[in-house]
């Protein structure tokens, strides 16, 4: 059985991936994916907390997960429709060259 500890620094790695994606790269896209790293991390914490707690049948990791799902289809959508947005008027979903965002 894999012990508490190895989640735990998956979700770090995961997460510091994730978080060096979406702070050094200039792809409005990559930064998306780099914040949808950050979340599975945080869902792999709460499914190695629920899965190690000494009552499991609470669910109460599982509901957290589905929550964060929830979170993360919402930002997704809104985030593609905004790249979207910028790409239709900017023609470039590069960060850096869209310094005008008044509508």
């Amino acid at each position: 059985m894999t012990a508490l500890s190895h989640y735990l620094l998956l979700s770090a790695l995961l997460f510091s991936v994730g978080l060096a994606g979406a702070l050094a790269r200039r792809n409005a896209i990559m930064v998306l994916i780099g914040i949808e790293l950050m979340l599975n991390a945080a869902n792999l914490n709460f499914i190695a907390f629920w899965r190690f707690h000494q009552n499991p049948a609470s669910l109460d990791g599982p509901l957290m997960v589905l929550f964060s799902l929830a979170i993360a289809a919402a930002e997704a959508a809104v985030g593609l429709a905004l790249i979207i947005h910028l790409h239709r008027r900017f023609k470039t979903t590069q960060l850096e060259q869209v310094r005008n965002l008044r509508g």
